[in-house]
């Protein structure tokens, strides 16, 4: 289906029916009894900007490393109320620690967004050809699957913007679209039929953006089993968005992966036997990649990919504006 959803794309395909015409009634006052419930915790109103320099302990005349963040609401950072805690600001803490150099963060996500609007996003990160990123880092998938957006259709945006970025010379990490089934308020067969969707599309993201060269992280359950064992924790007071907690154990999982692209990660890009890693066909790969999270897929030689579990290091602590608008890693 992945494969199908990835092949629509390319070739103008209409959208691919994934669920069922029995099961829409029932799926309907599912939504239905979701909408009432998710969202109702009254979470941070406005999304903190977390634009600026990180590592200034780490300035000594090189320039540097500028990190481009686009996507939806979860890429933003919406239902945390300080800039070191959303995921934009943990990458560039942790991608100045691991590089040892400074790095400038621009985040153009949009809390509500769907794949539609990475045209603009990309537009506004590639406007300044003075400051095109070095890599940048893309979350998208949610929305469109709440809104019901064709798969083919979503693809084919999130692999324009792909191609885009990769074209102006900037690395890029996706992190997959999410496991919505492990939103706490969402009920059977909702739940089960939101994450079937979910992963379908998630796998099919990862075709596109390995063929345009991107790799990819899967966020699955948001980025490991924490999610589904501690909710209350790691899930924010809305019951939709990841809290503090949940957003650091995002960045954690996709931190090695944005870190690789740039040559800065210490392990091999050889896949290891003991770890379960290997060379597959994309297809299988994206398939594999999205029932598990944390999941890198990266190109090896058409048509194979690498999946690679690669290890989680801990990010440094979060870090706040300093009264100039600057950050500093600690």
């Amino acid at each position: 289906m992945a494969r199908r959803i990835a092949t629509g794309a390319a070739f103008g395909g209409g959208g691919i029916g994934l669920l069922a015409g029995a099961a829409v009634g029932v799926v309907l006052a599912e939504v239905a009894l979701a909408k009432r419930t998710v969202g109702g915790g009254g979470g941070a109103p406005q999304v903190p900007n977390a634009d600026g320099l990180y590592g200034t302990a780490f300035a000594d005349g090189t320039p540097p490393l500028r990190l481009g963040m686009l996507g939806d609401s979860t890429a933003a950072g919406q239902g945390v109320r300080r800039a070191g805690q959303t995921p934009a600001a943990l990458l560039a803490s942790g991608l100045a620690a691991v590089a040892e150099r400074m790095v400038t963060l621009r985040n153009v996500a949009l809390p509500g967004a769907r794949s539609d609007d990475l045209e603009r996003q990309v537009s506004l990160l590639l406007a300044d050809t003075d400051r095109t990123p070095d890599v940048c880092v893309i979350m998208i998938g949610a929305n469109d699957v709440t809104t019901r957006m064709a798969p083919t259709t979503s693809v084919r945006y999130l692999s324009t913007a792909v191609r885009r970025l990769r074209t102006a010379g900037a690395e890029v990490v996706v992190g997959t679209c999410p496991d919505l089934g492990t939103i706490e308020p969402v009920y059977q067969p909702l739940r089960w039929l939101a994450r079937r969707v979910s992963r379908q599309l998630a796998a099919a993201q990862t075709i596109v953006v390995v063929e345009q060269g991107g790799r990819t992280v899967s966020l699955g359950h948001l980025l490991g089993p924490e999610f589904e064992a501690n909710p209350r924790e790691l899930f924010g007071p809305d019951n939709y968005h990841p809290s503090a907690e949940g957003y650091a154990t995002a960045a954690m999982a996709v931190l090695p992966t944005l870190c690789a692209s740039l040559g800065l990660w210490p392990e091999s890009d050889h896949p290891d036997a003991s770890r379960n890693e290997d060379i597959l066909p994309v297809a299988k790969a994206a398939s594999a990649a999205a029932a598990q999270a944390g999941t890198e897929v990266t190109g090896a030689r058409a048509p194979w990919a690498l999946l690679k579990y690669r290890r989680r290091r801990r990010l440094p602590s979060p870090v706040e504006p300093a009264p100039n608008g600057s950050h500093t890693t600690p």
